[in-house]
């Protein structure tokens, strides 16, 4: 075969450090698009970015070329040096070091879409760490609560 084709779409959620709930509007907006934008600079096109005050959900395609550490290495630092330059209280704005990434089925892509859309409503019942829990339970991933915040 001479030709790779890939379509892995991939939920991304990482919060801000210590989840500072420092996400607000106008730099909200502002954050999603250059999010997605620094996505599809690197070659995963953003289908969906949204969040809350305190963590962001990414939905998109990763490359096949692209290893998704080095993904989200350069997305979030890119944007955290972008935030630091929004507003003078958040000079020392930075991400928790971990993330998670969870594959989604082309089948579901939508499904994330709208639950990545409706995040403030989601947020009005249920915490990051809560959303965060139920994710890791749901993909069945092993993880240790003391290594899980930062």
């Amino acid at each position: 075969m001479g030709q790779s084709l890939v379509q892995n779409y991939i939920h991304i959620v990482f919060s801000t450090k210590h989840r500072a709930p420092c996400i607000h509007a106008p730099i909200e907006q502002e954050l999603h698009a250059y999010l997605a934008a620094t996505c599809n600079e690197l070659g995963c096109p953003a289908i969906k970015v949204g969040g809350y005050t305190d963590h962001i959900h990414i939905l998109c395609r990763l490359a096949a070329t692209m290893p998704m550490a080095q993904l989200l290495m350069k997305v979030k630092a890119n944007s955290s040096k972008w935030m630091k330059t929004k507003a003078p209280e958040l000079a020392d704005f930075k991400w928790q070091s971990g993330y998670g990434a969870f594959a989604v089925s082309a089948s579901h892509v939508d499904r994330v879409t709208t639950y990545i859309s409706n995040q403030h409503a989601h947020h009005s019942k249920k915490t990051f760490q809560e959303e965060y829990r139920a994710f890791l339970e749901k993909y069945h991933v092993s993880y240790d609560e003391q290594y899980v915040w930062d």
